[in-house]
């Protein structure tokens, strides 16, 4: 992979094309669509990260990655103000895939297939010239990535397991999932615990990577 040289203005000149070829390499590694949005236009709720805290996730207080160790909502706002565009993507899953028990590995794999793709635009765009890249997965890492019986590492005050694909979820970090993808023109349904899955003809799985 050639490795771009970094310019005063990160590569500027190169973004536009560079922002569709990202949207095609999230394509190449399993997701089902993957669009440009304007950092502008990504809304940050403080309400979507309070959700996990009531009624309380799993992973609440479990993951250095959720709440409440995750950024707050008001640091992305802020962070928000340095970026201009972001590749948002989705993969659509069996709505049945959700139901599955967090250890099956089935769903695991399913899960951590967002963050790998999430970390390879991550590293992409860094060595495109983009190099303040971030981006943020579906779920918690905390089931994905790592067994939960042996406990967040990052919580014990050591080294992350998977740090270049531990990342917050979007609703950890107040990104209000549901608004993006409607905004874009994709079907979703809200999934909860009492969902039934013949009840719901599609699933998403969303991350998002942020290009200043």
């Amino acid at each position: 992979m050639p490795i771009s040289k970094i310019t005063g203005d990160r590569n500027q000149a190169n973004l536009p094309q560079d922002l569709e070829r990202y949207c095609h390499y999230a394509k190449e590694l399993g997701a089902d669509e993957a669009r440009v949005v304007a950092a502008s236009e990504i809304p940050v709720e403080d309400a979507v990260s309070f959700k996990c805290r009531v009624p309380q996730c799993y992973a609440y207080n479990n993951c250095g990655q959720c709440p409440p160790h995750a950024p707050k909502p008001d640091e992305i706002r802020q962070l928000m103000k340095g970026y201009s565009f972001g590749v948002l993507f989705v993969r659509r899953v069996s709505s049945a895939l959700l139901k599955l028990n967090r250890s099956d590995k089935e769903r695991m794999a399913t899960f951590r297939s967002i963050l790998e793709i999430v970390s390879k635009l991550e590293s992409a765009a860094f060595y495109d010239g983009h190099y303040l890249a971030v981006g943020f997965g579906a779920g918690s890492c905390y089931s994905s990535l790592c067994d939960p019986k042996q406990g967040c590492r990052l919580l014990k005050g050591e080294a992350c397991r998977f740090p270049l694909k531990a990342r917050p979820s979007m609703e950890a970090v107040g990104l209000d999932v549901y608004r993006l993808i409607v905004s874009s023109g994709w079907e979703i349904y809200p999934y909860g615990s009492d969902a039934k899955p013949e009840d719901i003809p599609v699933a998403n799985l969303a991350g998002l990577v942020l290009i200043q």
